[in-house]
This record gives structure tokens, C-alpha cells and sequence, in this order.
């Protein structure tokens, strides 16, 4: 039992080790979750999840796969896809059997496997792996359109593809007499195990969304709830027929995502942390099931196997299947190119492998082997070329991360001038128009609306933002707005105007609400208005070896204060960083004073002062 303990913790370290890693050096999480499994089992043999784990290793990975297609169609509002339906449905009902098709003719003829393996194989891999999908497409900051294309595949066509696995070898056991079913039969089972987890998702969904609002669960038992559903009716739909249980789970998902739920937010980022550490640790476990007698079986033909499948499958179907959809070729190129497989299709392939050598096929455990080939390609492949091609075809949202400015006045609208001058892309949003008025004429981008209401959330393209600054004349809002979008761009990203943080402990705000304060000491709407109005403005200074931090304080006039600094890589460190460190070399700081005359006389400053000269008489 220790030892079984010892190597849970491992995988949760490594997974998180992974995962941190990735983030840090800007690096496919999957690729180092892939080479971690790699090592724990095939290389050092530290980790063999079907002796360690015995009979609930299959089990245990079925029900985080739920989860994780469940967490992926919470993400999917159907207001998202207004853009992109036409597409979305095409790539689904068009691209996808189009998929099934060209892989299994390439897993045949190419893959030398035999035709039961090779149409089973071709239904998983119409997968597209939204735990691939999610991370690409945080790091890569799409445009909107080609992000939403690629993120409703991955999730829709995940549960889709393991049911077309389940169709395909129920097909198989027919001909072949093992189950004693005839096709009529498997045909009735299939269609009415779809429409019972379609309809049982829906009411599941529906259900809950109606308890939520009306108050009959309380908050702090909605994710226990939502979590307990999602294995139960996964559980329940795959005794009607294996693996629908996926399609029952994201349905319900989906239903809830659309619903009106005021928790739903809270709730999402409870389900995006636990699914954080399932895709760590079941992608770990899924690798290091592997051994080198499976991994031996891969020779050249599958290497072409994989690049038939990625180069000439995947964007023939997307060609065929995005024609009159409104996409532009660029966008049409991109999805085209990426498809990258991840859990599920590792998890189901194990399934199914396992099944067919069971019932006498022995490319069964060779199936597997191509799907890790496949995984393995297609992560590397897209994983690395997703950032540089969307850059190559114009499709990200910004090179440089902007800054969002909620709250239009003549100081916000000074303080983006300056920022656009520093080459750093600048949007103030505020729903009164007429607080706009000056940045328009400054041709400065703006967002006539609430940056919490949901037209918002579905149209400000908050992904090409990396700063938030809340500069309203309502510290409470400003706070509010802070306390909302630290989640999502990080805490230590949201900065808001005033002193709140030194008010009175009648006054003051809790801790845990808010964000970080712009500039030290804290300044007021009211007097940042009233000083711009006397003549203050915003100017940028770099800091050098020679010109010193020291050197452009002395240099300041009195009551200066700094707004911000800009680091080479651009990040943006808040003026009240100042009580914990200075800024730099190569660092440019923002600062906010009173603007110089500007026949001014230079003053320098003596140690000791000269007298006066003597007039002659």
C-alpha cells in the first residue's frame, strides 16, 4: 500500500512538474506529460499502472476522461459559435466520417493492419484531443473564429469518435458470430443507446440547472453535486452500451454552459482545476502503460501511417468539408493542419486493443502502438507549429499583449496615449458613451459596454489581453472588476486605481477582493482628473547604466508619481512595486508628473553654494 502511495505522489508531482514547466518555458504541456510517462515506465520501469493499480486502472481512467470531456463542454456557449456554426456542423458531419475513411484505408494498406483494426482505429482517430486543443490554444492566442472552430471539434468529436469505435466493433462481433447479434439488432442498441444519451444528458443538464437556480442545493455542494452526477450517468449510460457514457457527459456539460447559472463561473474553475491534475496524471499513467514490446511493433510503415494521416487525411476532409463555409484560406490552412490526438484516443485504443486480441485479432495490440505513433507525431508536430503558423497567416489576436483600461476619462485616456506611444496595444472599455468621447477622438480603440456582462465576455476578445487596469470613478466597481478577472488573466496581472488599501479597517476592502494597487501612495479618481486638468502628464523613461533609477528620481519633478515600468520581455510591473524593488536597466518606466515649462533652465544641484559676485561701483 506505501508503495502504491509512493507512486501516486510521484505521477501528481510529475504532472504538476510538467505542467509548471510548460507554462514557464512556453512549451506544449503534453509534450513533457509524454516524455514523464515515457520514463516512469517503458525507461525505468518505476510505474506499471495495470500491476500496480490492478483491476481499477481501466475503471479509474474511464471516469477521469468524463470529467475531462464533461469540463470541456462546460466551456462551450452556444452564443460562442455564431461565427463558425456552419462550420463547426460541417466539420463534425462531413470532415469526421471523411476522417474515419481515409484512416482506415491508410491503416490497412499502409499500416499493414488487418480491416476489423484498421476501422477501428479509423473511428478513434477522428478525435482531435481537447486536452491538447485547450492548452495550444491559451499559449497560441488565436483570433477568435479558427480558436472556436478547433476547440467545438476537439470537444464534440471526442465522444463522437469512441462511439463510432464502439459501433465499428460491435459491427466486427456481429460478422464474425461472437455475440450472437444480428445487424438489425446492433442497430436498434446503437440508435437507442444514442438517444438515451443524448436525452439523459439533456435532463441531466436541465435538471441541475433548474435545482441550481431555484436554490435547492446549496453553494457549497453544487461542484460535489455536479461531480457525483457526471460519474453516475457515465456509469449508468456505459451499462446500455460502452463508451456512450462519453456523449451522455458532454451533453450534459453543454446544456449546463448554455444555461443562465449564476454559480456556473465558480463552479468551472472547481471543474478546470481538478481537470488539470486528471489530464496530468492519467496522460502519465497512459504512457507508462506502454511497454517495448508494444513499442517495438512500430517500423517505417507506421511512420508513413502518421504522415499520410496528418499531411494528407486531415486537410483533404477539412478542404472538403469547410467549402462555402465563409472560412478565409488562411483559416481553412490552419485547421486543416491541426489535429492533434490526445487522451481519449489513448484510452479507448487501449480498450479496444485489448478487446480485438480477445476475439482473435491479433493486430489489436499493433492498433495501440500506432495510436501512441499517431499522439506522439501529431503533438510534436502541431504542438510547435501552431504559435509560428497562426503568426505566418495573420491569425492571432496581437503580437504583443495589451492592456485593457476599464473606465474612460481624460487621465485613462492620457494613460493609453502614452502606453500606445510605449507600442503597447491599449482598448478602454466603459458603458457610458460619453465617457468615451475623448479616446475616440484620439483614435484610441474602445468597448462601448459592461466588462461583466456576457455580450462582453463573447465579444471584447478578452484572450489578446495580458493586463487589466480598472481606472473607474467607483473604487467598489473597479474592485469588483479586479476581483472578477484575476481568475482568468491572473492576480498578479490586475491593477486598479485610489488608496483602498489604506483606508480605515471600516473602509477598507478584504484582502481577497480587488486587485493589486497601480502606484504608491494611492491617488483618487477625483485628484488624478484634477491634475490632468492642471497640466500633468505621462512621460517614459528608460533606465540605463549610466541614467540610473536614483538619477531619474532626482531628476523628477516633485510629486512625481510612477505609474508603471516595462521590462524588456513586457511585462508590466505596477508603480507600487516600488516599496519591494527597483526597476532595472533596459526596464522603461511610466511616470505621472507636472509637465515641464519648456523654456525651463536646467538646475544643477552643488554641495556647497557660491557666493554672489561683487558689482564694480
Amino acid at each position: 500500500m506505501e508503495d502504491v502511495a509512493l507512486k501516486l505522489a510521484a505521477i501528481g508531482v510529475a504532472g504538476i512538474g510538467a505542467q509548471w514547466l510548460a507554462w514557464r518555458f512556453k512549451l506544449p504541456a503534453i509534450v513533457l506529460l509524454l516524455l514523464a510517462g515515457f520514463i516512469a515506465g517503458p525507461v525505468t520501469g518505476f510505474i506499471d499502472p495495470s500491476t500496480d493499480f490492478g483491476e481499477i486502472y481501466k475503471p479509474v481512467v474511464g471516469l477521469a476522461v468524463a470529467i475531462i470531456l464533461f469540463e470541456g463542454g462546460l466551456t462551450l456557449n452556444f452564443r460562442e459559435i455564431s461565427e463558425t456554426s456552419k462550420g463547426v456542423r460541417r466539420m463534425i458531419l462531413i470532415a469526421g466520417p471523411l476522417t474515419w475513411l481515409g484512416a482506415l484505408l491508410a491503416a490497412h494498406y499502409v499500416g499493414g493492419l488487418a480491416w476489423p483494426a484498421a476501422m477501428v482505429l479509423g473511428a478513434i482517430l477522428v478525435v482531435t484531443g481537447p486536452t491538447v486543443i485547450m492548452p495550444l490554444l491559451r499559449s497560441a492566442k488565436l483570433s477568435q473564429r479558427p480558436a472556436s472552430m478547433l476547440r467545438w471539434e476537439a470537444i464534440v468529436n471526442d465522444p463522437i469518435g469512441a462511439l463510432l469505435a464502439v459501433i465499428t466493433f460491435e459491427v466486427f462481433l456481429a460478422t464474425q458470430s461472437v455475440n450472437g447479434h444480428g445487424a438489425g439488432a446492433i442497430i436498434l442498441n446503437v440508435v437507442s443507446a444514442f438517444a438515451f444519451a443524448v436525452i439523459i444528458g439533456y435532463a441531466a443538464g436541465y435538471l441541475l440547472s433548474r435545482a441550481f437556480i431555484k436554490g435547492l442545493i446549496p453553494d457549497y455542494l453544487k461542484a460535489p453535486v455536479l461531480f457525483t452526477t457526471v460519474l453516475a450517468l457515465f456509469a449508468v449510460s456505459n451499462m446500455i452500451l460502452e463508451e456512450s457514457g462519453l456523449l451522455t457527459v458532454t451533453v450534459m456539460g453543454i446544456t449546463l454552459a448554455n444555461t443562465r447559472i449564476a454559480s456556473l463561473t465558480e463552479m468551472r474553475r472547481f471543474k478546470e482545476t481538478v481537470t488539470v491534475l486528471l489530464v496530468s496524471g492519467v496522460f502519465i499513467l497512459l504512457t507508462a502503460a506502454l511497454d517495448w514490446e508494444t513499442i517495438q511493433t512500430l517500423d517505417w510503415n507506421a511512420l508513413a501511417f502518421v504522415v499520410l494521416l496528418l499531411f494528407v487525411v486531415r486537410p483533404i476532409a477539412v478542404t472538403i468539408a469547410t467549402i462555402r463555409t465563409g472560412l478565409t484560406w488562411q483559416e481553412r490552412l490552419l485547421v486543416g493542419w491541426i489535429a492533434p490526438r490526445g487522451i481519449v484516443a489513448v484510452a479507448v485504443a487501449g480498450l479496444f486493443g485489448a478487446s480485438l486480441v480477445a476475439a482473435g485479432v491479433e493486430d489489436g495490440q499493433r492498433m495501440i502502438a500506432l495510436t501512441f505513433a499517431v499522439v506522439v507525431g501529431s503533438i510534436l508536430l502541431h504542438g510547435f507549429s501552431l504559435s509560428p503558423l497562426s503568426s505566418a497567416l495573420g491569425l492571432k489576436t496581437t503580437e504583443k499583449p495589451g492592456v485593457l483600461l476599464v473606465g474612460g476619462s481624460k487621465w485613462s485616456t492620457a494613460l493609453a496615449r502614452r502606453l500606445q506611444a510605449m507600442e503597447i496595444p491599449v482598448t478602454i472599455s466603459d458603458s457610458n458613451w460619453n465617457h468615451l468621447s475623448e479616446a475616440r477622438l484620439a483614435d484610441i480603440p474602445v468597448h462601448f459596454g459592461d466588462v461583466l456582462s456576457e455580450h462582453s465576455h463573447h465579444h471584447l476578445a478578452l484572450n489578446k489581453f495580458s493586463t487589466l487596469i480598472a481606472v473607474s470613478d467607483n473604487d467598489a466597481y473597479n474592485a469588483l472588476v479586479c476581483t472578477d478577472f484575476g481568475p482568468e488573466m491572473g492576480r498578479s496581472h490586475v491593477f486598479q486605481i485610489g488608496a483602498y488599501k489604506e483606508q480605515s479597517e471600516r473602509k477598507a476592502l478584504s484582502f481577497t477582493l480587488g486587485g493589486r494597487q497601480l502606484m504608491s501612495p494611492g491617488i483618487s479618481y477625483d485628484e488624478l482628473e484634477q491634475k490632468t486638468r492642471e497640466g500633468w502628464t505621462f512621460q517614459s523613461t528608460r533606465i540605463t547604466d549610466e541614467f540610473t533609477f536614483e538619477k531619474f528620481q532626482d531628476t523628477r519633478p516633485e510629486g512625481t508619481h510612477v505609474v508603471l515600468w516595462r521590462k524588456p520581455d513586457g511585462k508590466l510591473i505596477p508603480g507600487k512595486a516600488l516599496e519591494d524593488h527597483q526597476p532595472q536597466p533596459k526596464d522603461v518606466i511610466m511616470s505621472f508628473a507636472m509637465a515641464k515649462p519648456e523654456k525651463e533652465a536646467v538646475k544643477i544641484k552643488t554641495e556647497k553654494k557660491l557666493p554672489d559676485p561683487k558689482l564694480p561701483k
